[in-house]
């Protein structure tokens, strides 16, 4: 009797469950007659598993359902101040930190809550990192038009968490961050996202808070890949080196950035000039170009000359203040002006240029026909220069604006001045020191305030040909016409935002030693002007302050207007840098008259 042959138990481990689901797919495959897998099972005993087989969803049925983000705003639907104050003070509570009163004083004076309020001001207060997280209830409520983080001493934590909120918010058109020296890496991070995701961000302040090697790199991918700034302040951030090379590289292409303020970093006449000239000749779009208290060199100046050469349109202000530049460096630039056609102020003051330097600069500013202001102050000239000088007011049928102070001008030079602007009929505003010089005889003391007038005068006269030639009354600026008679001003004289205290340290805003303001006149003489005033139509008003609606501030010695209003005389402000505006409507522009600091 034979035995039937029996399968052999499973090899211990074995996975039974795949053999059960190999037997299953296999009976549910159709049996085809005659096929050798049919007819020849395997010796085993088991029966092949047929292909597997995958199938998809319809096209209706792949997505099952979708969530909508969440909305920003959801929190900033008719949203009152109690409303506010309540949900900042919960959040203080739960986080266990501090309530800000500066914040608290100025969320109860805020009234038209469904418009940008015009600025947060959180200067100088202390903001950790739970208090910056308890700031979120304001910002998910309320936009700014300026948020004021300046010298709050925030770490990375803080600044990180803040410039989320910001970016995520769309908090601020205008962010100031500046004298923040610990924000890190992580903070420059986020503020680099923030740049580069916020398209309402147009200005952004990072004075005094350093920008170093490991942060680098962020900034300058944002502002290379999309970045809606405008306005750019990077003075005093420590950019000497790799931070510059990255900077300017990414600025090459950013067709967005119009003001770029480096003062105050050590940029040197080697590297760092080079990467500046590089800039100038790829970059058409910036406008204004702050160099101030660096050490550019005349080295230097020469590798910023040929980015000048390529300046067709772009550059309209260059400021190379206090840059240890002389009479070399003039020839450099003097051969580079006649290239340039877009260029309207320079500022070349506190620069060892001496006469020599005038000279060498004098033929290319003859050639030159964009240039309308030119600041010469504290550089070294004497009556040689003053009358290089006169020789190009002579030959300038554009120039609006001079800045002659601190320089040992004496009888000589003040007579070839006089003398110029009896050829010239568009320079309106030229700028002397206060006393005459000393003279070896005595009676010159006497022709120099002669002189002086006498170039008063033809100040004078050009303000009223050119109101004139408008045909319009025009209201000039406080003293506009006039020569500026001031004592010297410290080194660092640049002005700074009203909001945002002053730069470098200094004291805040104020009227400096140069502003036309009624201590600096005589009182009989600016009583005889107001009624001559009033009897042409004319109002006299001294010069007011900006407020941040109305423009940006000044923060070069010498820069152009802010702000254009055509077809009449728009007196702007008295702010640190001192900046007038005197706007003329003509024919074909309207051209801007910012005075020098």
């Amino acid at each position: 009797m034979e035995i039937p042959p029996q399968e052999a138990p499973p090899a211990p481990g074995a996975d039974t469950d795949t053999d059960a689901e190999a037997d299953a797919e296999a009976e549910e495959a159709p049996a085809e007659a005659g096929s050798p897998s049919a007819a020849s099972p395997p010796a085993d005993g088991r029966l092949k598993a047929a292909a597997k087989r995958v199938t998809f969803p319809s096209d209706e049925d792949i997505v099952s359902g979708a969530v909508e983000p969440k909305d920003p705003w959801r929190h900033a639907q008719n949203v009152t101040v109690d409303e506010v104050i309540s949900a900042y003070r919960q959040a203080c509570q739960k986080l266990n930190c501090r309530q800000i009163p500066k914040l608290l004083r100025q969320l109860q004076e805020f009234t038209d809550l469904q418009e940008r309020i015009n600025c947060l001001d959180l200067k100088g207060e202390k903001l950790d990192y739970k208090t910056c997280e308890a700031l979120e209830e304001v910002f998910k409520r309320l936009q700014f038009k300026v948020v004021d983080l300046e010298q709050t001493n925030l770490d990375e934590d803080g600044a990180s968490a803040l410039f989320d909120m910001i970016e995520y918010y769309e908090s601020a058109t205008h962010l100031n961050i500046s004298f923040n020296k610990h924000i890190g890496t992580r903070g420059w991070q986020a503020a680099a996202h923030m740049m580069r995701k916020t398209s309402c961000l147009q200005y952004l302040d990072a004075r005094n808070t350093p920008l170093l090697d490991h942060s680098a790199p962020f900034v300058a991918r944002a502002l290379r890949i999309r970045s809606s700034l405008a306005v750019l302040h990077l003075e005093n951030a420590s950019l000497s080196g790799r931070p510059l090379m990255l900077l300017a590289t990414a600025l090459k292409m950013n067709m967005n950035l119009r003001e770029l303020y480096l003062a105050d970093n050590k940029l040197n006449g080697l590297q760092d000039s080079a990467q500046l000239g590089n800039l100038l000749k790829f970059n058409c779009s910036l406008q204004i170009l702050d160099l101030r208290n660096n050490h550019v060199l005349d080295s230097g100046l020469a590798y910023i000359c040929e980015g000048l050469k390529e300046q067709r349109k772009g550059l309209v202000t260059l400021v190379l203040w206090n840059n240890q530049l002389t009479h070399t460096g003039m020839a450099f630039l003097g051969m580079a002006l006649p290239h340039t056609q877009s260029l309207e102020t320079l500022n070349l003051g506190h620069n060892p240029i001496g006469n020599e330097g005038m000279r060498n600069l004098k033929n290319g500013l003859i050639s030159n026909r964009s240039v309308l202001r030119l600041g010469l102050a504290s550089t070294k000239l004497t009556c040689e220069g003053a009358v290089a000088v006169a020789e190009f007011i002579a030959e300038s049928p554009r120039l609006l604006r001079l800045d002659l102070r601190e320089n040992e001008i004496k009888t000589g030079g003040l007579m070839a001045l006089s003398l110029a602007l009896k050829v010239n009929h568009s320079l309106l505003r030229l700028d002397l020191d206060r006393e005459p010089k000393k003279e070896a005889v005595k009676t010159f003391i006497e022709t120099q305030k002669a002189l002086l007038a006498e170039i008063q005068n033809g100040c004078k006269r050009n303000f009223v040909l050119v109101r004139e030639r408008e045909k319009q009354p025009l209201q000039p600026a406080a003293s506009m016409p006039e020569i500026t008679i001031t004592a010297p001003r410290p080194l660092d004289e640049p002005g700074d935002l009203p909001a945002a205290g002053a730069q470098n340290g200094a004291p805040g805003p104020g009227p400096g030693p140069d502003s036309d303001s009624d201590s600096d006149s005589d009182p009989d003489r600016e009583e005889q002007e107001e009624e001559e005033d009033e009897q042409n139509g004319r109002r006299h008003q001294p010069g007011r302050k900006r407020g941040r609606a109305q423009a940006r501030p000044a923060r070069s010695p010498l820069r152009p207007a802010a702000t254009v209003c055509p077809a009449k005389v728009a007196e702007t402000t008295e702010s640190p840098a001192e900046e007038y505006t005197l706007t003329l409507d003509t024919t074909d522009h309207v051209v801007a008259v910012a005075l020098l600091a």
